[in-house]
């Protein structure tokens, strides 16, 4: 089905690095969500009517706030297709990930909501008229819901999309609170006992607990999180692919939303080759990564002494000291540089979070080493990572 309603509605479905491809898969999910949605909240209200039960309201209202949840998608979707202008130069690709903030937003104002009525229904119960009719409701209504969330989680996966993964969540939250209506009015129907309003409390709290968690997923690419291991681990083997390369450090990765990724490394080149020569394979580099990864990749260019003794032998007395030291620290931009009084070691040092010892403390146990290898050196670190 989902194949179908993409060749339907998509073309060139496949090609989903292309933004529009992009786009339209985004727009078929928000339209298939306000027409399904839709149709469910009517089933539901009139089921909910005719027991008189506020779990199947509240569960019909909660279709109704799904289908303005598939409206802010489309919307979202819509907007993110702006191209950048002056006030946003990096584009408006972002607004994906508001749409999916808003989305988690809705789900727990009807959290709320199913509560306020659940915890009424509870303190005052009123006598439920369940029928046949209102069990069949519900039970197509879970497998509509079931296939939305199949739909929107496969969707969401095959363009990236933080927004209809969301959705999904959201989707087979409805099948677990609907199950969990369905199951209540099986109970009141079999046996004559009114748990409506229990009923209506667990899917309120199971809702609000799923929101919390959808929240936190979409508010953290807003707040700038890690980039993902694979594509670090693409941009690193692209620029390491090219022979007259010898490192590579400090990449800094920064998302703009979905197809909007900018990229500044540092590559390590020998400082005897020609700058014209470095010029050109920087911007060979630089290419490539647009044009294989989709990442707007700046390179600074690092020259180093490949055919000095003392340089030689200085890294060499320092790649030892730093594995004595804290092995899980990197160095690089490593230099010696003349001084009034004597020569300064100069160096970057990678830390990584989780390292437990203070960066002066570092300084002060790798100043120490330097001096019990008789070495007549100071060292000027800069440090990256960890403050």
């Amino acid at each position: 089905m989902t194949k179908l309603l993409l060749r339907l509605f998509v073309k060139d479905y496949q090609n989903t690095e292309d933004m529009r491809v992009r786009a339209s898969v985004g727009k078929l999910a928000g339209a298939a969500g306000i027409v399904c949605n839709c149709i469910l909240f009517l089933g539901k209200l009139l089921a909910g009517l005719m027991a008189g039960s506020v779990a199947i309201i509240a569960d019909a209202v909660n279709n109704l706030s799904d289908a303005s949840s598939s409206v802010v998608t489309l919307l979202g979707f819509r907007l993110a297709q702006q191209p950048a202008d002056a006030d946003h130069p990096y584009g408006h690709a972002r607004y994906e990930y508001l749409s999916g903030l808003a989305v988690a937003v809705l789900i727990l104002v009807i959290g709320v909501e199913l509560v306020k009525s659940s915890v009424g229904k509870i303190i005052h119960p009123e006598p439920v008229d369940f029928s046949l009719i209102t069990i069949a409701i519900l039970a197509a209504s879970i497998l509509v819901k079931l296939w939305m969330s199949l739909f929107f989680g496969t969707l969401g996966k095959r363009i990236n999309s933080l927004t209809l993964q969301a959705t999904s969540v959201d989707s087979r939250n409805d099948v677990v609170s609907t199950a969990a209506v369905l199951l209540g009015c099986l109970v009141g129907y079999l046996f004559h006992v009114n748990i409506d309003g229990y009923v209506g409390l667990l899917v309120a709290l199971f809702i609000l607990y799923s929101g919390v968690n959808t929240v936190k997923e979409t508010v953290s690419p807003l707040l700038g999180e890690q980039a993902e291991v694979e594509l670090v681990e693409k941009i690193n083997k692209l620029v390491l692919s090219h022979e007259r390369v010898l490192n590579v450090h400090d990449l800094l990765i920064h998302d703009y939303g979905p197809g909007r990724c900018f990229a500044s490394i540092h590559v390590e080149l020998s400082a005897r080759i020609d700058p014209l020569a470095g010029h050109d394979i920087i911007d060979t580099i630089e290419c490539e990564a647009l044009e294989k990864l989709n990442v707007h990749l700046v390179i600074h260019y690092d020259p180093v002494l490949t055919d000095d003794a003392e340089w030689n032998d200085m890294h060499q007395v320092m790649d030892e000291i730093m594995q004595e030291v804290a092995p899980e620290v990197s160095m690089h931009c490593f230099r010696i540089v003349g001084g009034a009084k004597q020569k300064n070691l100069v160096f970057d040092l990678v830390v990584p979070y989780e390292t437990k010892r203070p960066n002066w403390e570092l300084k002060q146990e790798i100043d120490r080493k330097l001096l019990e290898r008789k070495k007549d050196y100071g060292t000027i670190i800069r440090f990256d990572g960890k403050e």
